[in-house]
């Protein structure tokens, strides 16, 4: 199974793919003016500001979600494993596909704002509907919808399981069988009781956990701060070739933090665009610039935290691609939250498996509730032509359900086969949402010139799709009559005083 998979796997995640996701950030961030650096501030601001509704959640909690789904086991392991394969050049790429992909992130989760839908009273939304409504294309959109469920509800939770299992069992023993069980039965409790359950879920424990983190691998630099200018110079002379011993792994290097740096930030991918939709905000950009945030937070805070932790306390392993170990620090352990784990262990004996175990449940088992959020939006997508609402709500229940078994089953799967299978969806997403989105790509900057004109205007934006000249999306209208006509009334005022000033120019 480990062998199929992984050439599946790399049949997907080929150059092509790494190229697209590159350029790809690169065009929208260069189009735009880098958001990502000019609008930082109002990123900061749009996480705070707003609240939710009884169709949505606030930015914050949409940001919370989406951040949830990012902060994972990639976080962890996947950092470990981008150095075991690309060597400590890796990091660099990973934090480089972060910098240019928070524009992707930007472009997917405006474009979810744009054309999410009501849906049983709650909003939805998601690549799959911008696919139909924006392109025009409902076949599109349902490869999307499917590819995004078997992502989501099948080979995602793989992982996310397996890492909590791993990582208990590494710390106290604890049987994988018994540790997937507990998981899955916390997991049905909190994803049956609806968007509003999850999002309340995610808003509290996501941010903890984080600082929580970083906190710990801030207390680990301070203790190896003489190996840190040593470690950031690894890091970069292997990033650009310039470091004779990991020659080898230079073409490794970028593979590997791409292609991690997707799978832990999610930008592009369209996985963060399903909890986008679901906020409650005045603009699209609004949420658009809250997402890309959540890129940076993920990757070059969290992140950067773990490679400090390995990388400062040499606890890695490098492989060559002939499969012989470059680097052996680690004797016996498998890449994967091993290296934290003894990362921490270093210096603290004992506290590493620990405080790892605990983190990866709680970033794994956030990753694994915004999966199922992500499921339910494309499974109702699929389904949203039947007449029955009961039926359809069954048939998400459905496939909910299955996700939850295979919880049970990813628990006690190897960790290559996890990955395999976890790298197999993730790159099936990211390959149909990059083309989407590219295709969409003058939406985007029309909506994003809409936002700019209104911010030097001395306006709190709102949106009103005719001006960006977007049809099919007439929900915005009702949102905007029901909650927002004083800013849109603000607006109106402006742009005919700015007209009148024109004319008599």
């Amino acid at each position: 199974m480990e062998h199929i998979t992984g050439v599946i796997d790399g049949y997907i995640w080929s150059i092509p793919l790494v190229a697209l996701a590159l350029c790809a950030g690169l065009y929208f961030s260069v189009r735009m003016g880098f958001p990502q650096i000019r609008r930082f501030k109002d990123m900061m601001h749009y996480l705070i500001k707003g609240s939710d509704s009884k169709e949505g959640i606030s930015s914050f909690q949409g940001f919370a979600m989406a951040l949830g789904g990012r902060i994972g086991v990639g976080n962890i392991a996947g950092v470990a494993t981008a150095i075991c394969f690309g060597g400590p050049g890796a990091i660099f790429w990973m934090w480089m596909i972060a910098f240019i992909g928070a524009g992707s992130a930007f472009a997917e989760s405006s474009l979810a704002q744009v054309y999410k839908s009501k849906l049983n009273g709650e909003y939805r939304g998601g690549p799959a509907y911008y696919i139909e409504k924006g392109l025009g294309s409902p076949v599109f959109a349902i490869i999307f919808a499917v590819v995004a469920v078997i992502a989501n509800g099948f080979t995602g939770p793989t992982i996310q399981a397996f890492n909590i299992a791993d990582a208990t069992k590494n710390a106290f023993g604890w049987n994988p069988a018994i540790v997937g069980v507990v998981v899955a039965v916390l997991f049905a409790l909190v994803v049956f009781g609806g968007m509003k359950r999850i999002g309340k879920f995610a808003e509290y424990i996501v941010p903890v956990m984080a600082i929580a983190y970083i906190i710990i691998a801030l207390v680990v630099m301070f203790v190896n701060y003489d190996q840190i200018g040593k470690m950031f110079g690894l890091i970069f002379s292997c990033a650009f070739n310039m470091n004779a011993f990991y020659g080898a792994v230079f073409g490794n290097a970028i593979m590997w933090g791409v292609k991690r740096g997707i799978y832990s930030n999610e930008a592009g991918m369209g996985s963060g665009a399903h909890a986008a939709a679901a906020a409650e905000v005045s603009h699209p950009a609004k949420q658009g610039l809250a997402q890309a945030f959540s890129v940076y937070v993920d990757t070059l805070l969290v992140c950067t935290a773990t490679a400090i932790m390995i990388l400062s306390t040499g606890m890695y392993n490098v492989t060559a691609p002939s499969g012989k170990f470059m680097v052996e620090n680690l004797p016996g352990v498998s890449e994967g939250v091993g290296y934290t784990q003894a990362a921490i262990d270093s210096f603290i004996p004992g506290l590493g498996s620990a405080f790892i175990a605990i983190a990866v449940f709680f970033f794994a088992f956030t990753t694994l509730l915004s999966f199922a959020f992500y499921t339910d939006a494309n499974v109702s997508y699929i389904v949203k032509n039947m007449k029955d609402e009961k039926k359809r709500r069954m048939v998400v229940n459905v496939i909910l359900g299955i996700l939850t078994v295979i919880i049970l089953f990813g628990s006690m799967r190897t960790a290559g086969t996890a990955w395999n299978f976890a790298d197999i969806g993730v790159g099936l997403m990211a390959w149909t949402n990059f083309i989407a989105i590219v295709l969409l790509s003058p939406k985007v900057f029309a909506i994003y010139k809409d936002y700019e004109r209104q911010r030097k205007l001395g306006l709190d934006p709102v949106f009103e799709p005719e001006d960006c000249g977007i049809t099919n999306a007439d929900l915005w209208d009702d949102i905007v009559t029901e909650k927002y006509s004083d800013l849109r009334d603000a607006k109106w005022k402006a742009e005919g005083k700015t007209k009148a000033a024109d004319k008599e120019a």
